[in-house]
């Protein structure tokens, strides 16, 4: 940890969909510099929460702050312009925009984003695709543009929801070689994910959610002792 103040602090926060309770009570904290990883099967709660930190689920109670201003009352675009980047699983770029095009489209909302050409020297695929649609890229290289598109708009803490899913085994190395270079940068890294043994390799600390909520978060360095829990909740 490199602050003794975390950067992203969620109390008690519960989430619904219609009359759906989805969340229940989530309690944890990123503190800056961090990749902190939120564990669990699917259907435990762990999307729902980024999209509640977010702003895209509205139906919420608790408390969610960032370098210690409450979210909770904010619109979507004001939480965006706070240093938030989200990058959903479903990655959300332009198919039909090529690649130059995704990358400019979101404004800027904080000083120190990358410019285009440092974000070429860091997806050296994207600068070889960048006059092709987005609907022609592979599944990595979309996966790699939707990331990039959070680090031209300045924000300074990515949340991450599956980065790695439907990927081949060699994108998934070099997508955590990305993240593993972000995080030397001072990038802060709130990541979802199911592929445990990637999570692993990258992260600081780990929550580890069931029904709702965090069960368990511990430091990478307790792996070891915690894999009877992982294995029954996890099934790795």
């Amino acid at each position: 940890m490199t602050s003794a103040a975390p950067l992203l602090e969620v109390r008690d926060l519960h989430a619904w969909y219609g009359e759906s309770h989805a969340l229940h009570g989530v309690n944890f904290e990123v503190f800056p510099g961090e990749t902190v990883t939120l564990l669990g099967r699917n259907g435990v709660g762990k999307t729902t929460t980024l999209r509640a930190i977010i702003g895209l689920l509205r139906k919420r109670t608790g408390r969610i702050a960032f370098e210690g201003k409450d979210l909770m009352r904010l619109p979507l675009h004001r939480t965006a312009h706070t240093g938030i980047g989200y990058v959903p699983e479903e990655r959300g770029i332009f198919t039909s925009l090529t690649v130059d095009e995704n990358l400019v489209l979101p404004p800027v909302v904080a000083q120190g984003g990358m410019g285009v050409e440092e974000i070429f020297d860091l997806f050296p695929n994207l600068k070889e695709r960048r006059k092709s649609p987005g609907g022609k890229l592979s599944g990595g290289e979309q996966q790699m543009l939707a990331i990039a598109r959070m680090l031209r708009t300045g924000a300074k803490t990515l949340l991450l929801d599956e980065p790695t899913e439907g990927l081949a085994p060699v994108i998934v190395q070099r997508i955590g070689e990305t993240l593993a270079m972000l995080k030397k940068r001072g990038m802060t890294i709130l990541l979802v994910e199911q592929n445990f043994r990637f999570a692993s390799r990258i992260a600081d600390r780990f929550y580890l959610m069931e029904h709702g909520k965090v069960i368990a978060g511990f430091p990478v360095g307790e792996l070891k002792e915690r894999m009877p829990q992982l294995h029954d909740v996890l099934g790795v």
